[in-house]
């Protein structure tokens, strides 16, 4: 029995910043943006190459409070061209980083391993996101 992973529900305080944060900034596709009322909005943006696509908006019931989502992992082939993306997108994050001797290091791993290279970011209302290099499909 296969389990996919389709929906994360991302807490935000506004709705429309991070529409923008998520769509134009990070360039995500917006696949929904429904509204019934002033009480309910659902935002619904997909990373390019995503099985999975992120949620947000008002009414949702119980996603937690802004900023809350932590520790979810984007994966990308190339860390360095993700970085520059981020950086040409005026995206503040950590930079490449690895671990070495379990310490984590400022660069890209000097071997070029998958699993081995990270960056880290926040959205606007601090949600933290790790992006991690696997050139490799794990699929």
């Amino acid at each position: 029995m296969d389990w996919k992973l389709e929906v994360v529900i991302v807490p935000v305080s506004d709705v429309d910043r991070a529409k923008a944060f998520y769509a134009d900034t990070l360039g995500f596709n917006v696949d929904v943006d429904h509204r019934a009322g002033d009480s309910f909005r659902v935002v619904q943006v997909t990373p390019p190459g995503s099985a999975c696509s992120l949620t947000f908006g008002t009414g949702l019931g119980n996603s937690g409070a802004p900023g809350t989502l932590k520790g979810c992992h984007f994966v990308v082939p190339d860390i360095k061209a993700a970085h520059a993306h981020l950086e040409a997108n005026g995206v503040a994050n950590s930079g490449p980083q690895h671990f070495q001797d379990g310490v984590m290091t400022p660069g890209p791993d000097p071997e070029d391993r998958d699993y081995g290279s990270y960056i880290f970011f926040d959205d606007p209302d601090g949600n933290s996101w790790a992006v991690q290099q696997v050139k490799q499909s794990v699929r």
